[in-house]
């Protein structure tokens, strides 16, 4: 079973996420960049679902040290931002993520992206 980790720093987003993905993937939690670092080191996940508004360490240095870290640079990155303005996505792909979602979230393209970096369609 692949594995997401899912840095979600707002209870009510992170368990809609759980409840969409918890029956196909294996699921992995951090509230904030710091956490999901170690998460990542540890666990070793096949995709990361990136907020950027984090405590102690936002998303957007989070994603900048992943893709950084030889271990863990291959691991896609989809962010999920309530960041809309313009340069947004830019800025969170110069920070090395591989895709870009905004809030609320739209189920059938979380699940396409999901599934295209997976390979599980």
């Amino acid at each position: 079973m692949k594995t997401i980790l899912i840095v979600e720093d707002v209870p009510l987003n992170r368990d809609l996420l759980v409840q969409l993905l918890e029956e196909k993937y294996e699921l992995v939690l951090a509230e904030d960049g710091k956490s999901a670092l170690d998460c990542a080191a540890e666990s070793r996940p096949d995709l990361i679902l990136m907020d950027l508004s984090l405590p102690r360490m936002d998303g957007w240095e989070a994603t900048r040290r992943l893709k950084a870290d030889p271990a863990l640079t291959k691991i896609p990155v989809i962010v999920l931002s309530a960041h809309a303005m313009r340069g947004d996505e830019e800025r969170a792909r110069a920070c090395g993520c591989d895709d870009f979602m905004t809030k609320p979230i739209d189920e059938a393209l979380l699940f396409s992206k999901v599934e295209k970096y997976l390979g599980t369609r």
